[in-house]
């Protein structure tokens, strides 16, 4: 199925799950800031939910292991440096 859609394989070799941690990592965030916090009546009202917390995620977030800052400020300063 994978090479009839023009795919590539996330994992590099049978028993290789940690390909994917990062990923699995930031669903269940999205998860449980988002998604279970909230009910949707529609697939489309599902989807722009999670188009708006995808946007805030990588851009207004604070995050930890950016000393508190969001993604978009540490950028910012990565540019000014």
């Amino acid at each position: 199925m994978l090479d009839d859609a023009g795919c590539t394989q996330s994992m590099s070799r049978v028993g290789r799950c940690l390909d994917n941690a990062p990923m699995e990592g930031f669903w269940g965030t999205l998860k449980c800031e988002m998604y279970y916090l909230n009910k949707f009546a529609t697939y489309e009202e599902l989807e722009k939910a999670v188009e708006e917390y995808i946007y805030f995620y990588n851009n207004k977030r604070y995050q930890e292991k950016y000393k508190g800052l969001a993604p978009l400020e540490v950028r910012n300063q990565a540019l000014v440096a």
